[in-house]
């Protein structure tokens, strides 16, 4: 049997939120930006990867450490 690692689940949904929280509050600074082609281009792409990461330490808790036998 296989134990679930919360630490890494419960670490994985808050850099997740975080993540898309980002995405959202820096969509309403495009108005301010002399690119805001490339503002968000760029904010793409770093809550992107920290969401990717995010989701492969839920996968990895929820896949779990063997339990000693």
């Amino acid at each position: 049997m296989r134990q679930r690692n919360w630490r890494l689940i419960a670490v994985g949904t808050v850099l997740l939120v975080l993540a898309v929280l980002f995405f959202l509050s820096m969509r309403d600074m495009t108005s301010w930006s002399n690119d805001p082609v490339a503002l968000m281009r760029a904010v793409g792409e770093v809550s992107g990867g920290i969401a990717g990461v995010s989701l492969v330490m839920i996968v990895f808790g929820l896949i779990g450490r063997k339990a000693p036998a």
